[in-house]
């Protein structure tokens, strides 16, 4: 030990080494440097001696110390080099977000664009020129000039070793795992791994189906403790609900005691898990991930619009999971929206019906009707009604931006309607994210067309107040949806001499309906939506209409021919091209090229995948693609 290490700092500067400059008064302190200036500054300066040949002095020699660093490139970006290839990007770019640019795929686990840093997998590790050692890509920043190679010997047996390690005490039960198919340990062992497990005896056994919360179940054995779950219910939605416990090969993943998972975006935590340790409960066992097909769709839960995948099979949704969009949602949706998706596979209408089904016996057996003989039983009815003021028209916003222009449009042109009557979901809860109060996910579509068309929008409760008192005798339904009062409602329909409903699903008001129209669901059909900031957003058809069901702006072109009308619309885009112009609000919005691009590859229909990044059809046209699939 020397005696500078038991010294206390005093505060003061240390004595410059030798050869330092005295230019500074901390420098200064204590006794004179040994390299003294080279004279005294004079107070009347030597005259320089005339040269004949102009000749100017020698300048002095640069001041001592390292070579400055040359200019960037690019000024106001970091240029580097990865895998031989050049990249430009902004200061701050992490290398995995670099490499993507030039098409290099750093594996990862922990790592999340949208969550901090935790550079605890550490499969990302590369080979950087400015570091002895191999740098975590996730977390490391890029710097001027420097080179990086994500492909050497050295970075491979790195992460074919942390597979190893990963897989130690995995449980190999790939066959009953929900996650299999869209597991990045599958697509890392394929790609970077594929050898057998060298561990000898037991794996390490923990709880393989615990409960967190009434949507969530965790498989403590298939945890890799990559920590993102705990990060997103603290940065995210700010709900601290779960944490790591323990310590070693007993580590694991849980809620804090006392308490579950219960926030309205724990099903987010399924989403960016990279295998399949946590679980949603509603999705469990029922599909196998190569079996669905993924549509680009949006929530229609509550007025914020989520963007979203509708992952489905034959004619029936399976799940819903969030779609990247920044300005809207990110990367999330809460779990009240992401269930919404129920009500579009159970108590559909699937076939038209004329007559009051709520007055006819229950073994009545109803007559097949084809749609040609349904619209034109509904134009003979609303035909005596035209232009009478005991007609009214209940829309509701539930219906896409292309219905609603169809139907508003034909009832203030052939009925002579002028004030509309808005339906719909009753209002709800909201919270500090995402979820709205308005469970609408069109209202603000409704008024800009109402608004376009010159038409008059009332509230719900003046209808019921109009049915009770006699005034309206003949009710046209766009939607059957009611915010409050339903059975009362329905009760007071049963004395309307015509009731023409296109409606979704079955309930109390549609049994009063005289004329029963089965319309298709937004999954059922291409169209837009408003949400309630006023951006406009398209979604796509995902799989074709259920029973005898068309949607709503065809069953008005029906309608419309058979009361002597000649709409000649084939498709949703014929609907918006025609009559969108009458909305000062869709001027600017282009029907085409908003449409969401469902295909990675023309003809292949991508494969789901967790919202962690990667977009969906991700293992069909990804990087891993070593085994043919």
């Amino acid at each position: 030990m020397s005696d500078n290490d038991t010294k206390k700092p005093t505060g003061d500067a240390q004595t410059p080494p030798k050869g330092a400059p005295t230019d500074t008064p901390a420098a200064k302190i204590g006794p004179e440097p040994s390299n003294p200036p080279a004279a005294p500054k004079a107070d009347n300066p030597p005259v320089a001696h005339s040269s004949t040949t102009g000749t100017k002095p020698a300048a002095p020699p640069p001041p001592p110390g390292p070579p400055k660093p040359p200019p960037p490139k690019n000024p106001g970006f970091v240029t580097c080099t990865i895998d031989g290839r050049e990249v430009v990007v902004k200061p701050g770019t992490n290398m995995i977000e670099a490499a993507k640019t030039v098409g290099s795929d750093i594996p990862y686990y922990c790592y999340h664009p949208r969550l901090s840093i935790a550079a605890n997998c550490r499969i990302c590790l590369v080979e950087a020129s400015n570091a002895p050692k191999m740098v975590p890509a996730c977390q490391t920043p890029l710097a001027e000039g420097q080179v990086i190679n994500t492909t050497s010997a050295k970075v491979k047996e790195q992460r074919r070793s942390v597979m190893e390690f990963l897989l130690l005490n995995h449980p190999v039960d790939c066959s009953i795992c929900d996650q299999a198919g869209e597991c990045k340990l599958q697509d890392y062992y394929m790609k970077y791994d594929y050898r057998p497990s060298r561990l000898e005896g037991g794996k390490a056994l923990k709880n393989k189906r615990k409960v967190l919360g009434p949507r969530v179940v965790l498989d403590q054995e298939r945890c890799i403790l990559c920590t993102r779950c705990v990060r997103f219910m603290n940065e995210v939605p700010k709900e601290p609900q779960l944490g790591v416990f323990g310590r070693g090969s007993h580590e694991r993943i849980d809620v804090f005691p006392g308490n579950e998972l219960s926030s309205n975006y724990s099903l987010n935590t399924v989403d960016v898990c990279p295998v399949g340790a946590l679980l949603s409960r509603d999705f469990r066992f029922r599909a196998r991930a190569w079996f669905l097909s993924a549509t680009p769709s949006v929530c229609t839960g509550c007025s914020r619009g989520c963007n979203i995948y509708a992952d489905w099979m034959s004619q029936d949704t399976y799940r819903y999971r969030p779609r990247e969009n920044e300005a809207i949602n990110k990367s999330w949706m809460c779990d009240q929206g992401r269930l919404s998706y129920k009500s579009l596979n159970l108590g559909r209408v699937l076939v038209a019906s004329v007559g009051r089904r709520a007055t006819q016996a229950p073994d009545t057996a109803q007559p097949a009707l084809t749609r040609v003989e349904a619209a034109k039983a509904a134009a003979q009815a609303l035909q005596p009604f035209k232009g009478n003021a005991k007609l009214a028209v209940l829309a509701s916003p539930l219906l896409s931006n292309e219905d609603l222009l169809a139907g508003l449009s034909f009832a203030k042109a052939t009925l002579g309607i002028q004030d509309v009557y808005v339906g719909g979901r009753p209002q709800g809860d909201a919270d500090h994210f995402l979820m709205t109060a308005d469970k609408n996910p069109n209202r603000k579509g409704l008024e800009l067309i109402a608004q376009g068309l010159g038409l008059t929008l009332k509230p719900f409760e003046d209808l019921t107040a109009a049915l009770r008192g006699g005034k309206v005798k003949a009710l046209y339904a766009l939607g059957t949806e009611v915010p409050t009062g339903e059975e009362a409602f329905a009760q007071a329909a049963s004395q309307l001499e015509v009731f023409v409903a296109q409606a979704l699903t079955e309930s109390a008001v549609t049994a009063q309906a005289t004329v029963l129209l089965p319309a298709s669901a937004h999954i059922e059909d291409e169209g837009s939506f408003v949400q309630q900031e006023g951006t406009v957003q398209r979604f796509r058809k995902a799989y074709p209409s259920k029973g005898e069901a068309v949607p709503h702006w065809r069953w008005i072109a029906e309608i419309s021919k058979a009361l002597g009308g000649t709409q000649a619309w084939t498709s949703a885009r014929d609907v918006f091209r025609e009559l969108a112009a009458q909305v000062a609000a869709f001027a600017s919005f282009n029907w085409d090229q908003a449409s969401p691009p469902d295909r990675e590859k023309p003809g292949i229909n991508p494969l789901p995948s967790g919202a962690d990044g990667r977009p969906a059809g991700y293992r069909e046209f990804g990087t891993p693609r070593v085994r043919g699939i």
